[in-house]
């Protein structure tokens, strides 16, 4: 086998490790680590590790531990820039030079300014090899939120909707119409797991009344924060989410209605948090005005489940960074809420995956700004 594809085979390794931790290591990123030994004949991995739950130790650290003197004269696989700066922990490059690693192979650079490129200018002035750019665009997917808040000092936005083949997203006047498969609705699941926020507008709640959270087997305890956008504080006290506000955190982001504090005061009895925000002069409030009040909550990355207006007013804002949208052969007919009108905003992305999922077909898109893998 060849040195590249060595290097291509190892790296994917990594990254199918960084994915079981997407959406638990808080602020920092879902990172993965191999070191594998190479002999005359083969090549083995004598270690390996996974950014761990709330962000430390990190990948490298555990790969590393878990290799012990066998890490000696190895190469590592790392999905990131090892980090370079005194934080909690010392700088995992300094760990990789104190093994003795004689190669390091990196999918992506750090955009952090404390680390972008030093870690691999540290690991270089100390003799290692490193070899950047392998599988960098597969890495992205499981990096991107991390990206995006380096990059755009905001939470990474994902649009995803279920859309029939006349182009609708639900049924004037009923609750929870079902539109995808059961394998799509379980896809939906698994993104829920891997977001910090699942957010919607108060239109789903007073339609659908919806639980929002991961019913999947093994993913019940992954349910991400709840947040309804409800600019009048108008939500129900009875809505599934407030009457299970204590179990799973519910943040409801409204306008200054200041005629509705004895309301903030019962939800918040109930375990609601209200956040309270400045309307634009048009009444709506802003989506940067919610993205910024998220990102300063240390929350990285947001699953926009809808309905078809909050999608409308974050794509027309330039707020949504990954479309998800999950197409399924059914007709709603002539009384159809519609989905919001994409094609006027592809341009600015770039399509990134597209299959099936039993009879439903799945459509990826990515924002073109987040593609670039510049700083």
């Amino acid at each position: 086998m060849s040195k590249e594809a060595q290097d291509n085979r190892f790296m994917a390794a990594a990254i199918r490790l960084a994915e079981r931790h997407i959406g638990l290591t808080g602020e920092n990123p879902s990172v993965g680590a191999l070191i594998v030994k190479n002999s005359e004949t083969d090549a083995s991995i004598v270690g390996y590790g996974v950014t761990a739950v709330q962000g430390r130790p990190h990948a490298e650290v555990q790969a590393l531990l878990m290799a012990g003197s066998l890490a000696h004269g190895a190469t590592a696989y790392i999905t990131l820039e090892p980090c370079s700066h005194y934080g909690k922990a010392p700088p995992c490059v300094n760990a990789l030079i104190s093994a003795g690693i004689a190669r390091v192979v990196i999918a992506l650079s750090d955009p952090d300014q404390r680390v972008y490129g030093r870690g691999i200018a540290l690991l270089r002035a100390a003799g290692i090899e490193v070899v950047e750019g392998v599988l960098a665009e597969e890495a992205f997917e499981t990096l991107s939120a991390y990206l995006c808040v380096k990059k755009l000092q905001r939470c990474e936005v994902t649009l995803k909707m279920a859309i029939s083949a006349d182009n609708g997203v639900g049924k004037k006047g009923q609750n929870n119409v079902e539109i995808s498969g059961e394998i799509s609705r379980a896809q939906t699941h698994i993104l829920r797991a891997q977001n910090d926020v699942i957010m919607v507008g108060i239109g789903t709640i007073l339609a659908d009344d919806p639980q929002l959270d991961c019913r999947l087997p093994g993913l019940e305890m992954r349910s991400p924060i709840r947040v309804i956008l409800d600019k009048n504080l108008c939500i129900p006290l009875d809505a599934k989410v407030v009457q299970t506000a204590a179990n799973i955190p519910t943040w409801v982001i409204c306008g200054t209605v200041l005629s509705k504090r004895r309301k903030k005061i019962i939800l918040e009895q109930y375990g609601v948090t209200v956040y309270s925000v400045e309307e634009a002069n048009n009444n709506l409030i802003p989506p940067l005005t919610i993205l910024k009040l998220l990102y300063q909550r240390k929350i990285n990355s947001v699953l926009l489940e809808g309905g078809a207006k909050t999608g409308e007013i974050f794509l027309s804002s330039g707020c949504v960074d990954r479309l998800i949208c999950f197409y399924a052969p059914i007709i709603l007919g002539e009384d159809r809420i519609k989905a919001p009108y994409f094609e006027s905003y592809l341009s600015e992305f770039n399509e990134i995956e597209m299959r099936m999922l039993g009879n439903d077909c799945l459509y990826k898109w990515r924002r073109k700004i987040l593609c670039s893998r510049g700083s």
